[in-house]
């Protein structure tokens, strides 16, 4: 990966997530067969390990992931920001609040104010990379964490069967679940680019954090990535 990778222009990806914002959450546990669940509380309780007091959900969108780290971690002050308004909107439904509209590469919020950051599915998303992994950083306590949950690519003889069901099963039982078929084009192109295993470790070591390592699940179709701030940023 190219540093600074730019991914697609945010407008065009906040307009995408808008218009599945209705089915997001059915279409997610569809597609992943209800693992989407597992995978959550594999995260929260990864995090519950730290006993974080503070936690900023990046990328929250319809509040999935967050509302799993409440029941997790119920005395953790938590917070939820997304540049996607309709999907932050599924979010107040699941009763979730302090919900904060945001630019992950420009995030509103103070240094070195968060014990950990969360984000699921949502940095593949991010035009920069780098940049988003910065503002993380910059957010974070000194010796805080970020977990990023995302998706990943199996393998052995695994691997073309699920890039067929990638790239030709999964847009077309999107599509019909959303009815916006090209939002999940864009997911099996975005999967196939994103760094993934020692590469991701590679990027956040690049970025100012310490202490990486993965975990693939569910075979690889996902990965889990931990890491601890640092005290510099590598060149």
């Amino acid at each position: 990966m190219k540093r600074g990778y730019v991914a697609q222009d945010a407008g065009s990806i906040r307009r995408m997530f808008s218009q599945i914002a209705a089915r997001y959450d059915l279409a997610n546990a569809c597609l992943s067969g209800g693992l989407d669940g597992w995978w959550r509380l594999y995260v929260a309780r990864l995090l519950a390990c730290w006993q974080p007091r503070n936690i900023l959900d990046l990328a929250t969108g319809s509040g999935a992931l967050a509302a799993t780290l409440r029941r997790t971690l119920p005395g953790a002050q938590l917070v939820g920001a997304d540049f996607c308004a309709p999907l932050l909107a599924r979010s107040r439904r699941r009763g979730l609040e302090n919900l904060v509209v945001a630019d992950a590469l420009a995030l509103p919020f103070r240094d070195a104010v968060f014990d950990a950051v969360t984000v699921a599915f949502g940095l593949r998303n991010m035009a920069s990379y780098d940049e988003a992994l910065l503002e993380m950083r910059r957010v974070l306590a000194p010796e805080g964490h970020v977990v990023i949950l995302d998706f990943s690519l199996p393998q052995g003889p695994l691997l073309p069967l699920y890039r067929l069901y990638l790239h030709h099963v999964l847009p077309r039982l999107a599509g019909w679940l959303t009815g916006v078929p090209e939002a999940y084009t864009y997911l099996a192109e975005s999967i196939e680019q994103f760094p993934r295993g020692r590469r991701m470790l590679q990027l956040l070591e690049r970025t100012g954090f310490v202490d990486a390592g993965f975990r693939p699940l569910s075979g690889g179709i996902v990965s889990v990535y931990a890491a601890r701030r640092g005290k510099t940023v590598t060149g």
